[in-house]
């Protein structure tokens, strides 16, 4: 695909202007705005990790990143929206404040990214996050992505030397081949020949932003041919599925299928594609989207539980242990092109994970927001 500067400003007014499955948006909104006030936590000043649903709902843990990720979404939709049980700002403050706990370029990204939305200086978690980059020469794809686009996002203090620095690293994992991402970025990991759907969406999103931002057509390109690819593996009834092949550009396991997949990572990364002109991806999000409403695998049932304000995280097979990832990652690790056979007879993907966790929330209020971050 050839692109240029004027192609990407015509795009992007273009897909300004493309509409959104807004019926089921605004359903999803008004679950996010009873389900994340159960997700903050006082005693910890953070949101919690997960809520399972056992007696009741039952919330557990605590984390930074979800935190982080939470404030990021809530950010892009607007603080004045949300009647919250805390001050943005002190608790991006109290995630830079303990940075340097992290041994997590991801972590130090996501805490450097909501600091910037919320008004904080991030420039401590900026100095960490370059600490663990010179650290060692490989990192999982996933976090050299979320790198990139707080980078990007927060260009004046993050510079242009280190975003450049971000997109080739990232880039290092990117199969021009299949044009898919590998799972670890700058060197080889014993399962690169196995990548989920995260490390495809997250590259797509942050090279999207990274090309607008720098009018990198390369850069564009590559995320742009990464998104189609994962497109022509959707399911015929919408679902994104969970681990490629990198090496062929195909489907190794298609379950779990993840609600946030379908609602938010997917949105956020085909809508920032499509804003820096690298395509229109609108019939895919909408189909997405309706498998979450309805999904075929639960007979016709859903993840979205309006009556307990959740959606549950995933549709996952009946197995033991993972047991059909492990034995197809097995299979393809012998031979590319070579599967376990009826899996989905003998393992059918009929069960649900009944917990959800705040960073569905935060990467949904994301995807979804009108402006996004433009904080620049």
């Amino acid at each position: 695909m050839r692109m240029t500067p004027h192609t990407l400003d015509a795009a992007a007014a273009a897909a300004a202007q493309k509409g959104t499955p807004e019926p089921l948006v605004g359903r999803l909104r008004a679950i996010a705005a009873q389900a994340l006030p159960r997700m903050y936590r006082r005693a910890t000043h953070r949101y919690v990790f997960t809520v399972r649903r056992e007696e009741g709902l039952t919330p557990a843990g605590a984390s930074d990143r979800y935190s982080a990720i939470t404030l990021i979404g809530l950010a892009a939709d607007g603080f004045e929206r949300w009647k919250l049980a805390y001050e943005p700002a002190p608790l991006a403050s109290a995630l830079v404040d303990d940075v340097h706990e992290s041994g997590n370029l991801g972590d130090a990204a996501l805490i450097a990214w909501a600091a910037h939305a919320t008004g904080v200086d991030p420039s401590p978690a900026w100095s960490h996050l370059k600490r663990l980059l010179e650290r060692r020469t490989t990192h999982p794809t996933v976090e050299v992505a979320w790198a990139l686009a707080a980078a990007t996002i927060d260009h004046t203090r993050a510079g242009g030397q280190l975003q450049s620095e971000l997109a080739k690293h990232l880039l290092t994992a990117w199969h021009a081949e299949s044009g898919l991402f590998g799972h670890t970025a700058g060197g080889h990991n014993p399962r690169a020949h196995i990548a989920c759907f995260a490390d495809q969406v997250y590259p797509i999103f942050a090279l999207a932003r990274y090309a607008a931002h720098q009018r990198d057509l390369p850069a564009l390109d590559a995320a742009a041919r990464c998104a189609r690819r994962i497109c022509a593996l959707q399911g015929a009834e919408g679902q994104w599925y969970w681990h490629y092949d990198p090496r062929t550009g195909d489907l190794v396991e298609g379950y779990p299928v993840y609600a946030i997949h379908q609602d938010a990572m997917g949105p956020m990364a085909l809508r920032a594609l499509q804003e820096a002109g690298g395509g229109a991806f609108d019939q895919y999000i909408a189909r997405g989207m309706r498998w979450l409403e309805r999904a075929p695998e639960l007979h016709g049932r859903s993840l979205i539980d309006d009556q307990a304000a959740m959606v549950w995280r995933k549709v996952a097979r009946r197995e033991p242990r993972k047991m059909t990832r492990y034995v197809q990652a097995a299979c393809t690790r012998v031979h590319p092109k070579l599967r376990a056979p009826a899996v989905d007879r003998l393992f059918p993907p009929v069960s649900i994970d009944f917990e959800d966790r705040p960073y569905h929330w935060g990467w949904f209020l994301y995807a979804w927001a009108p402006v996004q971050d433009r904080r620049d």
